[in-house]
């Protein structure tokens, strides 16, 4: 990823921001400018919220291969995430075994390092998301 298209994405991947819409309160993510529903009359109308960072599984896998950046990582858990709020988002899931992630299981936003551009390129750091210990 060029150093530009890092900094442009840093507000969602490290503060977790939604873009609320003025018209109908529908929660979006990541941030819009116009309401998915309302379209045309939220436009200007749309404001910026944070996401709480907790929410529960929909559905999840097991990757057992993947990308290059991720390989020092498998097997790793990728899930779908609903969050308090509404939106659902994609994030892995971390610091616990495989074999305790469930679907329906309480969640919240951990700060991670994501991946490095090789030995002298950009780390990235974001979210992902572990267990709530009950």
């Amino acid at each position: 990823m060029s150093a530009p298209g890092y900094w442009r994405e840093i507000p969602q991947r490290y503060n977790l921001l939604a873009s609320r819409c003025g018209v109908c309160g529908d929660v979006d993510f990541p941030p819009r400018v116009m309401c998915q529903k309302c379209r045309r009359e939220s436009i200007g109308r749309m404001e910026r919220v944070g996401l709480s960072g907790r929410g529960n599984i929909v559905t999840y896998s097991i990757l057992h291969t993947g990308m290059p950046a991720f390989s020092d990582q498998k097997p790793y858990v990728i899930a779908i995430i609903e969050t308090e709020e509404g939106p659902r988002l994609t994030a892995q899931i971390v610091d616990c075994r495989h074999d305790d992630v469930k679907i329906g299981a309480n969640v919240k936003s951990v700060f991670r390092k994501v991946n490095e551009d090789g030995k002298e390129g950009i780390i990235s750091y974001g979210y992902k998301f572990t267990l709530v210990k009950e």
